[in-house]
């Protein structure tokens, strides 16, 4: 007789903290549930990567902005609290949105996690490889695209080892990793406004103003909706803590906990450095100016020397800055792999993929085939775009945008949709799990549909551009995010042919059947 689809895959040890899946039972705990969710956003990478994108889009208004992308995400933490809490299977978006719309839409959801992971390793690696180089002196070979590539796949193969070997190894990294950059974090905003307010302050130096934080002085509506996108890219990685679900001490509960604790953090951390980094160097397109073309998508590397200086100490933290930005890129691209390959495990496991992805290591319980299989997609993807263009590359990255609105409103509508019938239970039910639920997907829809038909369709946009039949000549970013999520219903069909049990016969149940049966 063949196992069930949720059972633990033949071999595997079903005690001594073996879960449901196979994989390792109460290995973290709430601590370490957010340190995952923190260090998965990449604070130092994120802000350094798309803080100047933010400005050259928005201008003075950059902060603001930064706080607003907090609401939409911090509604979406709440869909996930709440399904968590139903149903905390490591698939999360996945088998969410399977319970709620059905299998074909629960696939899509997984397979939106799965290409903006995908995706957005490739620019993890790459700045991985260029810091790493920066670091140690050596800018000649941070200016080589064939060594940054090359130490860009190495640290994809690193951090794809360290998540083969065990969460618990995973988590304790984690722990070390953010710990540092977020001292140096708040180490630089503080350090930056006290320069900014005294005598030695540079040219580019501007006083903190209430106007930074009127959204109703951003120049257009385009120019929002760019920079909300670009924004809610840096609070991305927060559900993390809750694809590690199965593996996490009291999973109904913990899970959930630790993303909205996460996003709240994050927000005290990103207001401080886009407010201190702005007072310092100013939105200018020249020098040190966070408007500056030339290091839009790396800021922090330009601002470190003004900051701490080039000499004594101060070249130390500047250094330190470095690796703070390059430990960022790292952190992320570990906690990057751990969600996506329990996605397709959990997709694999529940007969919707090849079941070879629901293989489980005997004693590290990990997924196996699914790390591998995570690394050496992000690798082929990386190898592939780097050796197009640098362009194509950098307009990927901006695609990220669509992939994270698409699954993130996709559970917003699903935590509705599922709850439906519990909604008129208590007030309590009816604001959490439907009115910010449905208010954070109503926001991402908006943002998705604005984002792709309107701000990245136009060709002048990003630093690419493809004529399509019929349509005309499309802006990069578009093509690339709703390319890739097109890519995924093709598969799905293939999928349904090949293997349909999952979409004949989907082994989790369609809603909450009435208002008891919600937790």
């Amino acid at each position: 007789m063949s196992a069930s689809p949720t059972s633990p895959p033949t071999g595997v040890p079903t005690g001594s903290g073996a879960g449901e899946k196979g994989l390792k039972s109460g290995a973290l705990g709430l601590l370490s549930s957010v340190c995952i969710g923190l260090a998965s956003t990449a604070p130092a990478y994120s802000l350094a990567a798309t803080l100047g994108i933010v400005v050259v889009g928005v201008g003075l208004q950059a902060p603001i902005v930064t706080v607003l992308a907090f609401i939409p995400m911090l509604l979406i933490a709440y869909a996930y609290k709440e399904l968590n809490a139903a149903d905390p299977d490591c698939g999360t978006t996945f088998t969410w949105a399977a319970r709620a719309f059905g299998p074909r839409t629960g696939w899509m959801g997984g397979w939106g996690i799965v290409v903006a992971d995908v995706i957005v390793m490739a620019n993890l690696a790459q700045i991985a490889g260029v810091y790493g180089f920066r670091l140690v002196g050596l800018d000649s070979l941070a200016a080589s695209r064939v060594w940054t590539t090359t130490a860009g796949v190495v640290w994809i193969v690193l951090m794809t080892a360290i998540c083969y070997v065990g969460i618990e190894l995973s988590a304790a990294l984690q722990r070390w990793l953010l710990a540092v950059e977020v001292v140096v974090l708040v180490l630089f905003s503080v350090t930056a406004l006290v320069t900014a307010y005294s005598s030695g302050a540079p040219a580019t130096a501007i006083p903190v103003d209430a106007s930074w934080f009127n959204p109703f002085n951003v120049p257009s509506t385009s120019a929002f909706t760019a920079g909300m996108l670009a924004a809610v890219f840096i609070y991305w990685g927060w559900d993390t803590a809750v694809s590690v679900n199965e593996e996490t001490a009291d999973s109904a509960r913990t899970p959930g906990r630790a993303a909205v604790i996460s996003t709240v953090l994050l927000l005290f951390i990103y207001a401080l450095v886009a407010t201190s980094a702005q007072s310092f160097a100013g939105v200018g397109a020249d020098g040190i100016g966070l408007g500056n073309p030339q290091h839009s998508g790396d800021v922090l590397s330009g601002l470190g020397d003004a900051v701490f200086g080039t000499s004594g100490f101060g070249a130390v933290l500047s250094r330190l800055l470095i690796l703070m930005v390059l430990t960022s890129a790292a952190a992320s691209t570990q906690t990057t792999i751990l969600p996506t390959a329990r996605t397709t495990f959990s997709m694999a496991s529940h007969r919707a993929i090849p079941s070879g992805f629901a293989r489980v290591h005997p004693r590290h319980r990990t997924p196996t085939w699914s790390t591998v299989a995570m690394g050496l997609a992000s690798i082929g993807f990386y190898v592939l775009l780097t050796a197009i263009s640098g362009n194509v590359l950098a307009d990927s990255i901006a695609s990220v945008g669509l992939g994270i609105a698409f699954y993130y409103g996709l559970t917003g509508f699903a935590c509705v949709w599922y709850y439906r019938r519990a909604l008129t239970r208590s007030v309590r039910d009816f604001v959490g799990k439907g009115v910010l639920p449905l208010a954070g997907g109503l926001m991402l829809l908006y943002f998705f549909a604005y984002g792709a038909f309107d701000v990245y369709a136009d060709p002048d946009y990003g630093a690419t551009s493809i004529d399509l039949p019929v349509i005309g000549r499309v802006g990069g970013v578009t093509v690339i995010g709703l390319g890739a999520l097109l890519l995924g219903a093709v598969l799905m069909l293939a999928q349904r042919v090949l293997q349909g049990s999952w979409f004949r016969h989907p082994d989790v149940p369609v809603s909450a059947a009435d208002p008891a049966a919600a937790p």
